[in-house]
């Protein structure tokens, strides 16, 4: 279906908290030719969260109306290290570490992009032979008065932090990926918008038209405070179980619901808001509204019936009253010292997590019948990693676990 240039800007700038100018996108929109649309990923993390699913699922809109998406993997600029809202220098990642990302991540990108109209390009293509000479010149487009404009740079350097010169590379050589592969758009998170601007910036130096930069708004991760981060611990990858992903939305604090129904679901605006109407005058409880979050979520990573199965887990576990609430379950790491491979020593991880005295105690439990994860009897010392991470475990009718 032909979709009129209008109709595409109100498509495409849904959700965005900025787009810088709106004018100059809805003239290439009205020019008639697929633009070519950048998003760049550092891979310094091995899942794909719900968090870059913000801009990924955006970048996919691009693509469903015929525009070229260019996925650039920041395989240079992740040893770099970006300096986005950081406090400190970000220590510098190996390429194998770099490369080991890149692999896992690309898998599950494929997730969410489609094959069709999608160039993936890895920023070493250009940058490893930019040399001292390129970079010299591309530094000549930018002053240190402007770096210090940025915002995290002029907190540290009024606090007397260091920063190094490699910090201010960083921004330099992602607005040369934009010169490299002739961005019309380019798509980040709010906190890229200063290298995103700088991006329009080292464009203009080198002869092209700038980029429009579309930048999406972040999501608090499911602690409700801190930006979803998989240092943080906070995040939701969309290759998790399904149950995993289901029990994770559940605990989402209820301010957050309606801004994860904008960002993280296909849901559309009149059903988004039908739900937002029903919250507020108390038609939808807040719980009911979350368990079709939950499988709106896991619908669109795992498919319709692990979103259905997911929601009878939860309903069989928690809504009955087989274990207590969620907020009330404790979270434990899960204890290294109880996994040899991929298998974790379920006695070991009851006495490590305070479940059992010792590990006499423990298997004697164990062998009692006593002990369950996520309801579910457990007579095996040892079970999969994948089968205790991110459940709960329970000993007893009182005390529970959840290992993470």
């Amino acid at each position: 279906m032909t979709t009129t240039a209008t109709e595409q800007l109100e498509l495409l700038t849904r959700n965005a908290a900025e787009v810088i100018p709106t004018e100059e996108l809805t003239e290439k929109l009205k020019a008639g030719r697929p633009l070519r649309v950048k998003l760049g990923l550092d891979p310094t993390a091995e899942h794909v969260t719900l968090g870059w699913t913000v801009v990924l699922r955006k970048l996919r809109e691009f693509q469903d109306l015929g525009h070229t998406a260019v996925l650039i993997v920041g395989d240079y600029t992740a040893r770099i290290g970006d300096p986005s809202e950081a406090e400190t220098t970000r220590p510098m990642l190996t390429k194998d570490e770099v490369d080991a990302h890149a692999a896992r991540v690309l898998d599950q990108i494929s997730l969410i992009l489609a094959e069709d109209n999608l160039e993936i390009r890895r920023n070493s293509e250009w940058l490893d032979p930019l040399g001292t000479t390129g970079v010299l010149e591309l530094a000549t487009h930018y002053t240190v008065a402007r770096m210090l404009e940025r915002d995290d740079f002029a907190k540290r350097y009024a606090a007397e932090q260091p920063i190094s010169l490699r910090e201010f590379l960083y921004p330099l050589l992602q607005g040369y990926d934009s010169v490299a592969v002739r961005s019309d758009v380019e798509l980040g998170g709010t906190d890229q918008h200063f290298n995103l601007m700088v991006g329009r910036h080292i464009q203009r130096a080198y002869g092209q038209d700038p980029q429009v930069v579309v930048s999406m708004p972040l999501i608090e991760g499911t602690d409700g405070v801190k930006k979803m981060s998989q240092s943080v611990g906070n995040y939701v990858a969309v290759t998790e179980p399904a149950d995993e992903i289901f029990g994770k939305l559940m605990r989402l604090p209820d301010q957050l619901m309606i801004k994860y129904f904008r960002l993280t679901t296909a849901l559309t605006p009149i059903e988004i808001g039908a739900i937002e109407r029903d919250l507020e005058s108390g038609a939808l409880r807040p719980e009911a509204a979350k368990r079709r979050l939950a499988q709106s979520v896991v619908e669109l990573y795992h498919g319709a019936d692990a979103a259905d199965a997911a929601l009878t887990h939860f309903d069989r576990v928690f809504k009955n009253r087989e274990l207590p609430d969620e907020a009330d379950i404790a979270e434990f790491p899960l204890p290294a010292d109880c996994v040899a491979d991929g298998s974790v020593d379920i006695p070991c991880a009851m006495k490590t997590v305070g479940l059992a005295k010792s590990l006499s105690d423990a298997r004697r439990k164990l062998e009692q019948g006593g002990v369950r994860i996520d309801g579910e009897p457990v007579s095996e010392g040892r079970i999969p990693v994948d089968k205790l991470k991110g459940r709960v475990l329970q000993v007893g009718k009182r005390r529970f676990a959840r290992l993470v």
